[in-house]
């Protein structure tokens, strides 16, 4: 599960016959991944809670050993207030719980957690400031309960059931209003030393560009997010350009309004300016994956994120220009890039999974 020391809805798959071939090495890591699954799913068959809270939704679901979800609910979060969102955790609990045998819980929230996976240190959209979730949730629940980063805990679910079945080493890149991240590496999701790992949004790429949230430049977030789309977008409307007239008329020439997700749909319907845009992004993309395949040279990336509703328009051109700036081209074996397949269920199906199993895997 956990290694000691090591939002939005996807798109559709796009899996291009030159991004499935996979080496010798790969088939084998293959056999191996899948002996590692089979050795999980027999040793904890029972069911499992899963629960995914958002800034504005807290989602959860009954799932079994086969990453199926048997039953949902659903409720708004609750404000900032830690002992809110945890009367809410127990609600939803107690709702599901009563027409099914749970094991345990899992819990996964935007945030850092500590490496033991007792405490919230951080988190962006909720008051948890070194916050001992998981003692409160037991003592609430009286069940076993694990805690985990959002994006780790979908990265856990592709590489279960989803787009990553058969890679030993994954790295999940999420396009949402930010970038997220997580890698699972041998069976494990890898937080790094100090529990924090996969913060890849915040890679400085273009030194003294656009001001971040994090307090940096430049941050890769600020070029390859839906939040990255919009902007661009807006100051394209803003121009007056003709290029811009169709996205000036889906939001009644009100250029502020232009989100990223308006100039998905515009692309998807034709509209060339919006395409164009998208186009750019997943070169920033591309470039971005180049980076972290020169640092942790992966067998796969999956993306998954509200953006990739745009498939091919954004996967396309990200695999040219990672192929274009990938250290070594030519002369090493390249990562595959592939959509994610579960959509925005993944958080919670994974963090369902690993609190099902992260007794039987952790060392």
């Amino acid at each position: 599960m956990y290694a000691q020391s090591s939002g939005e809805q996807a798109g559709p798959l796009s899996r291009p016959a030159a991004w499935r071939r996979r080496s010798a090495s790969y088939r084998a890591g293959r056999r191996q991944g899948d002996g590692f699954r089979e050795q999980m799913r027999l040793g904890r068959k029972g069911l499992a809670i899963g629960i995914d809270i958002g800034g504005t939704k807290v989602a959860a679901g009954v799932v079994d050993a086969d990453g199926t979800i048997l039953s949902e609910a659903r409720r708004s979060t609750p404000g900032t207030d830690p002992r809110a969102v945890e009367r809410v955790i127990v609600d939803l609990v107690e709702e599901l719980g009563s027409g099914h045998r749970i094991r345990s819980v899992g819990i996964g929230a935007a945030g850092w957690m500590d490496l033991d996976g007792g405490t919230v240190l951080f988190s962006p959209h909720l008051a948890w400031r070194n916050e001992p979730l998981r003692a409160n949730l037991q003592h609430l629940l009286r069940r076993p309960v694990l805690l985990a980063n959002d994006a780790d805990a979908a990265a856990w679910a592709e590489w279960r059931f989803g787009a990553g079945q058969g890679e030993d080493r994954l790295v999940c890149i999420t396009l949402g209003t930010g970038i997220g991240g997580a890698m699972v590496m041998d069976g494990r999701v890898e937080r790094g030393r100090f529990g924090v790992a996969g913060e890849f949004g915040h890679q400085v790429i273009m030194p003294g560009g656009h001001r971040c949230e994090c307090g940096n430049r430049g941050c890769w977030e600020q070029y390859a997010s839906g939040n990255a789309l919009g902007r661009e977008a807006r100051i394209l409307a803003r121009s007056n350009s003709p290029m811009a007239q169709d996205l000036l008329g889906a939001v009644g020439g009100r250029a502020e309004t232009i989100t990223g997700a308006i100039v998905t749909e515009l692309a998807l319907a034709g509209d060339a300016a919006s395409r164009e845009l998208i186009e750019e992004v997943g070169e920033w993309l591309g470039l971005g994956l180049a980076n972290l395949a020169a640092a942790l040279d992966p067998g796969l990336f999956v993306i998954g994120g509200g953006l990739c509703s745009a498939g091919d328009l954004l996967v396309e051109p990200a695999q040219k220009a990672f192929a274009r700036n990938l250290t070594g081209r030519g002369f090493r074996p390249a990562a595959g890039i592939q959509l994610a397949a579960l959509g925005p269920n993944a958080g919670l199906i994974g963090a369902a999974d690993l609190s099902r199993v992260s007794s039987r895997v952790r060392s």
